[in-house]
């Protein structure tokens, strides 16, 4: 143990084995006053033991079989880390077909051809020890039968329909579900009753894994995981019961008591199952430690009363279930001691007038002493609203004024004595700026001056700080910051912005802010600035075969200086009256050297630039006939490509004219094949820019290289490029062509790559054809049209998108090169899955009844699958347009038609109907329909409708309407357009419109009601479309109509079928005749 410590070393570096020291070790603390112990803390030592040996059969697995390879590692300390390689030590792929479980095996939902292989080895990692293990190699052979028979899902593990699992509170919950199947199950989990936590549940392992983090008690429950494939589905439910081990509540504090008080320990905690509750005093059983009169065990609690010196103590407090223990000491200190106090003496507070004062007077003393206040030295006791105070003796003046300086006197007394502190509080004036900077507009090179003039208290030594846009002043010594002032000299544009003078003491802190505006000087007589005038007397000297000097005088500036010279040439044997680019220099310099090329009659000429422009070329100078040398350089973009399959196309660059440094210039073309024995050939050719090879085998690799010469010999010797012969179509088709079918619209296919050599060219891609052949729920077969995808690339996969569910399709696959495609693979056919039919192609509604109607409806336009049923679900609509309880019926796939009895009289009924396939429901479509009045009320409203003051009634309301619109028409025509008339034609507003297009009419102002026509019985909405409801799936999707149907004789009845929502009662339409009374409701 180290010396004045109470820490242990254990150290076997110099020998020793650890296991030696394995077992539980705790720590105890004890001096007069009692003993303290720690909790438990145990040592193990690591542990990586070997692998048991066994022989290992190979294993034999028929095509689309499950397999399951087990790893069993060692037991060890901590326990391994597993993972599955090869003998190359390339981790193996894993997918949601292959995959490593929780326990360490190597799951095979399906084996295929390709999981054929000898080196399947478990590695197990010890990293305490950091050491590795190695299990032997597994074998495993894959033996295929045609057809591979495909498979609904079973579970790998867990086994059976359900288990059990209990994991601790605030611990990870992992659970695990693996099946097999072919294809290949997809895994889904749920909570029964309930939905997974948010932001706490995670998947892993391709969803095999589900992953809660910091589980509480209220993730117990039932979690479902569901493997399903095309063929079926199971499901298993893990029952997890979260534990909990012990966590406080309230942990036990120290307690100070003074003898004869009273005081208790409280020692909290929970868990699950519920903590058993223990006490020690000094490291005892409380049960076998020495009594004490003045305490009480009361479970969780040990109460204290009227204690004595003799009572201190260390108290545990032990908190255990089955799951673990808390542990946690609380030291009684029974102490009789005079107050104390610990704010040193004479302190001096000071605070800025208006502000608040914090005196502080720290105690301590047994019993807690009482604490008093008083202001000088013959004051009276402090009382009152003005100050308060704190329970840690601090006395707080909230509003300090100036009259509250002074001397302040704590006294702290119990009944073993008292003592007293003094204190001494300051109160100043407060710092203030009386002349603030001012909001400053200065011209552009101006100077400008801020003032910041302050007040503060004589006792205080205030700073001053300037900022510029709340940063430091730049670094310039244009800024000058004077005592009370900052002053800006040569002020320029960036000095705009805005400036902050900051006033601190050690007591506060003022600041004020002024923005500087900065705008340009006043105008000046007008100075004309102009492009330089053109340089002359152009001189050239020095000549030499590869460089000369020339020489110029600058022109007239105007008033803008020139800033640089550029110079231009032309070759006058090569390219007469072209002019280049040649080099340029500062606009002091008069005189440049030069480089010349072998071969052109140079001309040279001067620009001058300043920052208007560029000036008129000069003059030109004399020409230069440089000297003929061999080329200095080689044709570039040198490149062979063949166009035929038997020949090579080389083509180049050729050089400009003046890169050809004399004249004859021709091209030395050479070629061999590659990697083979051969002597280069040659040729040599005009100035062309091709030359073509025949008689080559198709697309082998050649060496290249072009070399240019004139009259006076060859350029350097030219790099290497290689070149390909031509291409030619591919001679073979990809092999073991493979189909998966993911879902009902998506496939994705497999095949070999061809040998390269078989390419004939470069290998671009492969293309898939693929078509469907039929719908397998119609049996019948349409026009062929093939879909095309092509993958770029050494591609071995691709995915078939937007195929139809039941359906049967043919694909084969093709390899490409530049030259074009290959032949194709064998056709291969595969089947998508059923999916969820469209909704029903209609729903008629006829032959209302008092209490019944009667249903037709045609099939889906898209089964896409089998029809097991037609779900009918239907519900009153009240006047107030509110719905009854819902009715749902299973109608059998084959009927196509049903009668609804026993329903209400004159009532309207809303239906929802859609089709069902094994897969699910599908989109549904909507339609209402009434019943019919009952016929004795239909016969008194016909009484009614006969009676002759009806009829009276009803032919005066009529004439007093006829004389309303007379009267209204001959106002309109006398009065002119309306003033808003204008206002409205002015915005065009569509609903209003002075002409009408389709009759030709003209007219004045009038309300937009007037133009609509009126739909005796329509409820179609005023936008003359057909809103959605239940589903997304629209007709448009079926290449049928939009807003309605057809009968068989072309006339529209959209109003009357598909998709509705919902009506007034108002709009119900009854078969019956109407009546006059009717008509009356209505008008009212």
């Amino acid at each position: 143990m180290k010396p004045n410590s109470g820490t242990l070393v254990i150290n076997i570096m110099n020998g020793g084995k650890a296991e030696a020291y394995e077992g539980v070790y705790q720590c105890t603390a004890r001096n007069e006053r009692g003993a303290a112990i720690s909790n438990n803390i145990v040592i193990r030592p690591s542990r990586s033991p070997l692998w048991t040996k066994e022989k290992l059969e190979p294993n034999q697995v028929r095509e689309g079989d499950s397999l399951v390879l087990h790893c069993r590692p060692p037991v060890g300390l901590p326990p391994p880390i597993i993972f599955w390689m090869d003998n190359a030590f390339q981790r193996l792929p894993q997918s949601e077909r292959v995959s490593q479980g929780l326990n360490g095996d190597l799951y095979f939902s399906n084996v295929q051809p390709e999981d054929t292989r000898e080196d399947y080895i478990c590695y197990a990692r010890f990293n305490h020890t950091q050491t590795i293990q190695q299990k032997q190699p597994i074998s495993v052979k894959v033996f295929s039968t045609k057809p591979v028979t495909e498979r609904q899902p079973i579970l790998l593990t867990p086994t059976g329909s359900t288990s059990t699992k209990v994991e601790l509170r605030g611990n990870v919950l992992l659970l695990e579900c693996i099946a097999a199947g072919l294809p290949t199950p997809v895994i889904r989990w749920i909570k029964e009753g309930g939905e997974l936590p948010v932001n706490r549940t995670f998947f892993e392992n391709f969803k095999k894994t589900l992953k809660i983090i910091d589980v509480s008690e209220a993730d117990s429950g039932n979690y479902k995981c569901i493997a399903r494939n095309m063929l079926g589905s199971v499901h298993h439910v893990i029952s997890v019961t979260v534990k909990a081990a012990p966590y406080w509540i309230t942990a036990p504090r120290n307690l100070v008591l003074s003898p004869g008080e009273d005081g208790t320990l409280i020692c909290r905690a929970n868990g699950n199952p519920k903590p058993n509750i223990s006490w020690f005093a000094n490291g005892v059983p409380i049960a076998i430690a020495p009594e004490d009169p003045s305490r009480k065990v009361d479970g969780d609690t040990i109460i204290f009363s009227h204690v004595q010196e003799r009572s201190s103590a260390v108290y545990q407090c032990n908190a255990s279930n089955e799951y673990g223990y808390l542990l946690a000491n609380a030291f009684v200190n029974v102490l009789a001691e005079p107050p104390r106090v610990l704010t040193p003496a004479n302190k001096l507070y000071q605070v800025i007038a208006d502000s608040p004062a914090l005196l502080d007077c720290a105690y301590f003393g047994s019993p807690k002493p009482e604490i008093e206040w008083f202001k000088g030295v013959k004051g009276s006791i402090l009382r009152g609203n003005e100050y308060v105070f704190h329970d840690n003796g601090t006395l707080e003046i909230p509003v300090a004024q100036k009259d509250s300086t002074g001397t302040y006197t704590c006294v702290a007394r119990n009944e073993l004595g008292k003592v007293q502190n003094e204190v001494r509080l300051e109160v100043k004036d407060p710092t203030m700026i009386i002349k603030q900077p001012e909001y400053k507009v200065i011209q552009r090179y101006g100077q400008v001056s801020f003032e910041c003039i302050i007040k503060h208290d004589s006792t205080l030594l205030p700073t001053v700080i300037w900022l510029k846009d709340n940063d430091e002043l730049p670094d310039d010594e244009r800024f000058l910051v004077g005592k009370d002032n900052l002053t800006i000299v040569n002020v320029t544009d960036k000095d705009d912005g805005t400036y902050t003078c900051i006033v601190n003491t050690t007591l506060d802190s003022v600041s004020a802010s002024a923005v500087l505006t900065v705008v340009a000087a006043p105008p000046t007589p007008a100075i004309i600035y102009a492009r330089p005038n053109p340089p002359f007397d152009l001189e050239l000297t020095g000549q030499l075969e590869r460089s000369v000097e020339l020489s110029w005088i600058p022109g007239d500036e105007n008033n803008s200086p020139i800033k640089n010279f550029v110079i231009e040439y032309e070759d006058g044997l090569h390219e007469p009256g072209v002019w280049h680019y040649q080099t340029e220099v500062p606009g002091t310099q008069t005189t440049v050297q030069l480089k010349l090329s072998p071969y052109v009659n140079y001309s040279f000429r001067v620009i001058a630039v300043n920052e208007i422009g560029r000036s008129q070329p000069s003059e030109p100078s004399e020409q230069y006939l440089t000297k003929s040398a061999n080329p200095d350089e080689n044709p570039s973009n040198v490149q062979g490509i063949g166009s035929e399959p038997d020949n090579l196309v080389i083509t180049w660059e050729s050089l400009k004219g003046f890169q050809s440094n004399g004249p004859g210039l021709q091209y030395k073309v050479s070629w061999r094949q590659k990697d083979v024995d051969d002597e280069w050939t040659s040729v040599i050719v005009a100035n062309v820019s091709k030359y073509i090879v025949s008689g080559t085998p198709t697309f082998v690799p050649y060496e290249i290289k072009v070399q240019a010469l004139n009259d006076l010999g060859y350029a350097p010797e030219p790099s290497e490029v290689i070149g390909h012969s031509g291409e030619d179509l591919p001679m073979v088709a990809p092999g073991n062509v493979q189909v998966h079918v993911i879902n009902s619209t998506l496939a994705k296919v497999h095949w070999d790559p061809v040998p390269l050599k078989t390419v004939r060219g470069h290998l671009q891609g492969y293309k898939v054809y693929y078509w469907k052949v039929q719908s397998l729920s119609r049996r019948s077969r349409r026009h062929v049209e093939k879909k095309i995808l092509t993958f770029r690339g050494n591609k071995t996969f691709g995915m078939l998108p937007g195929l139809e569910p039941y359906s049967s399709y043919k694909l084969n696959v093709r390899v490409v090169n530049g030259k074009g495609e290959g032949p194709a693979s064998p056709d291969k056919v595969f089947k998508t899955p059923e999916g969820v039919p469209s909704s029903p192609s209609f729903l008629k509604i006829t032959n209302p009844t008092l209490d019944s109607l009667t249903l037709e409806w045609g099939s889906p336009t898209h089964p896409n699958g089998v029809l097991t049923s037609y779900i009918l679900k239907f519900q009153p609509i009240n006047n107030t347009h509110e719905l009854g309880p819902l009715v749902e019926i299973r109608i059998p796939a084959n009927e196509s038609s049903l009668i609804l009895k026993n329903l209400n009289y004159s009532t309207r009924y809303k239906f929802y109907f859609n089709a069902q396939t094994s897969v699910g429901s599908g989109s549904q479509i909507t339609e209402e329909a009434v019943t019919i009045m009952d016929e004795a009320m239909a016969s008194r409203q016909i009484d009614i409708a006969t009676q002759g003051w009806f009829i009276g009634l009803m032919c005066a309301v009529a004439l007093l309407i006829l004389i309303l619109l007379i009267v209204c028409f001959i106002r309109r025509n006398k009065g002119g357009k309306y003033p808003v008339k204008e206002k409205e034609d002015a915005h065009a507003d569509p609903e209003i419109q002075p002409m009408k297009e389709d009759d030709g009419t003209f007219g004045e102002y009038s309300d937009a009601e007037d133009h609509k026509p009126l739909k005796k019985g329509s409820r179609t909405p005023s936008d003359r479309t057909v809103k959605k409801e239940d589903s997304d799936d629209s007709l448009v999707d079926y290449g049928e109509g939009v807003n309605g149907q057809f009968n068989e004789d072309g006339s529209f009845i959209g109003q009357y079928s598909g998709k509705k929502e919902k009506e007034p009662a108002e709009g119900n339409e009854s078969s019956e005749a109407p009546s006059p009374v009717n008509a009356m409701n209505s008008f009212v």
